[in-house]
């Protein structure tokens, strides 16, 4: 059965909540974080999620029409995977030997091959195909499609050229990103309903509402996995907010940064803004969170992927043109798109 946890008002949530400070200074032998290095990419085309293949030290990054591999230690182009609308993200399915691409315009997953990136055939979802993971206990490519309000699994092994998508779930409200415990669950934000679906991948099921108060605009998501904590970036108010994976109860919500769209975490918790900052949330004290630290990063920086044997984050932006008006956002300079590398320093 659904169920929807009523919403405080804000101010009492708040209240409720945890105190927390945001600073920039870090206790002396605490690990801190900085930017290492910049990748210069260049090339045409926007950008959205960035997926880390950890074992090969490759960065799958969609530029709107394409899909560049990068070499994650030089940012050399390793392959060039064409044939998108508007690109979203990239899920990795290794015991299938596939990727799959989630390209929003033309409703479709792409599924290309993992050893040479030719591209093997595309999947009908539906519009908005957005946010896109690969879940190993359902053993399903399980992608969120906005405008539709579905999240659509999909079978690694899924025939390339005639094959269809698993039945969509309606989840109640419009999508945007999503984790799995790989434990049997998945979480997907409801940016438009300032929630969290719970949806059973066993049943394939929703069987639950969590309300994300006092955030709302919930975009970015992140799991702490052994201790069962989600991290949801929040746009309106500006907030991360950890909740409990079990029954979504609200433990802190932290400032942080105008315009986040990722979140992630290894060990720390990272929310990435498009004002140029990535915060850095870490639990202080049994039950209380804090943010240790704010890394200044260029403007536009939004999202990131982590490298979880190096710790290492990389942060797809452009340099950036003036706006041409007030009401308009600025645009990227030509051949500008850039790779920001931000790694730990100190003990870890």
């Amino acid at each position: 059965m659904r169920t929807l946890r009523a919403a405080l008002p804000l101010g009492i949530c708040l209240a409720a909540l945890p105190q927390v400070r945001a600073s920039d200074s870090v206790p002396a032998g605490a690990t801190t974080y900085e930017v290492s290095r910049t990748l210069h990419v260049g090339g045409k085309g926007g950008w959205d999620y960035l997926t880390v293949d950890p074992e090969h030290k490759l960065l799958f990054v969609p530029r709107s029409t394409h899909t560049l591999v990068l070499d994650a230690g030089n940012g050399n182009t390793v392959a060039d995977i064409a044939g998108q609308k508007r690109n979203h993200g990239v899920a990795l399915a290794p015991r299938a030997g596939r990727g799959f691409i989630s390209d929003g315009e033309d409703a479709s997953v792409v599924i290309f091959d993992l050893k040479t990136y030719a591209v093997l055939g595309k999947v009908a979802v539906q519009p908005d195909a957005d946010g896109i993971i690969y879940d190993s206990a359902s053993d399903r490519i399980l992608l969120v499609c906005g405008d539709a309000g579905v999240l659509i699994p999909i079978s690694p092994d899924v025939n390339a050229s005639a094959g269809h998508a698993d039945a969509a779930i309606e989840l109640g409200g419009k999508p945007e990103f999503l984790v799995a415990d790989r434990q049997g669950r998945a979480y997907v934000n409801l940016v438009d309903k300032a929630q969290v679906a719970v949806v059973d991948t066993k049943s394939m099921k929703v069987v639950d509402h969590w309300s994300t108060a006092p955030g709302g605009s919930p975009v970015g998501m992140s799991m702490d996995r052994e201790h069962r904590r989600l991290f949801i970036g929040c746009r309106n108010p500006k907030t991360l907010i950890v909740m409990s994976a079990d029954d979504g109860k609200v433990l802190a919500g932290l400032p942080i940064g105008a315009g986040v769209d990722a979140t992630q975490f290894d060990g720390d918790a990272f929310a990435s803004c498009r004002d140029g900052t990535l915060a850095v949330a870490r639990e202080s004290s049994p039950g209380k969170f804090e943010i240790v630290q704010t890394v200044r990063t260029p403007a536009g920086a939004r999202t990131m992927g982590i490298d979880p044997l190096t710790h290492t984050l990389y942060l797809p932006t452009a340099e950036f043109l003036p706006p041409a008006d007030a009401n308009s956002r600025p645009s990227p300079k030509p051949d500008s798109f850039m790779i920001v590398v931000v790694k730990p320093n100190g003990p870890g």
